[in-house]
């Protein structure tokens, strides 16, 4: 089921990039149900858990805008609309599932997200993508933050470099 999940995210990720993109586009012919019944179809024999995926990209699509307000103030260096289209997806992937598929470890929804991200992402992405999320969680939940880290307590804490990339106070002032 961890493998059919981790190829579920990947699928909901496709779906939530190409809604950016041809809504970005100008395309208002997009039907989000439609382009999602595409991508599952093509994987529907290694498929069994097809709700998940579903549950993902129409949580993340109704949920966008208070999404995207919980993201801002961690990176505020970069507005939303600024970050590159992968890391913005994953980011709001990552956040959904901290915020609303409780039943899913922080530990597991940060670690899938962070593979989405070198899988998928740029250079820099999983960095990044480990240290917003961490962050968010360590806002919310200290104690789960301080189980789920696998870097310090100064890694955790980190800021938003002009590259986009995380960077812990100590790199900052290096």
């Amino acid at each position: 089921m961890a493998s059919n999940r981790h190829l579920g995210r990947i699928i909901a990720l496709q779906t939530l990039y190409e809604l950016d993109f041809r809504r970005e586009a100008g395309d208002t012919g997009f039907e989000l149900d439609e382009v999602s019944s595409r991508n599952i179809g093509r994987y529907e024999k290694q498929l069994e858990d097809t709700e998940f995926i579903l549950a993902l990209v129409n949580g993340v699509a109704a949920h966008e805008k208070e999404l995207d307000a919980t993201l801002q103030p961690i990176a505020p260096e970069w507005p939303i609309d600024q970050i590159a289209r992968m890391d913005r997806v994953v980011l709001r992937m990552g956040l959904y599932e901290l915020t609303y598929n409780t039943d899913i470890p922080p530990k597991v929804v940060i670690n899938e997200a962070v593979e989405l991200a070198k899988a998928f992402g740029g250079e820099n992405s999983s960095k990044f993508i480990n240290g917003v999320l961490g962050t968010v969680l360590r806002q919310r939940d200290p104690a789960a933050a301080a189980e789920t880290s696998k870097t310090s307590e100064e890694d955790v804490q980190s800021e938003v470099s002009e590259s986009g990339a995380a960077v812990s106070a100590k790199e900052k002032t290096e």
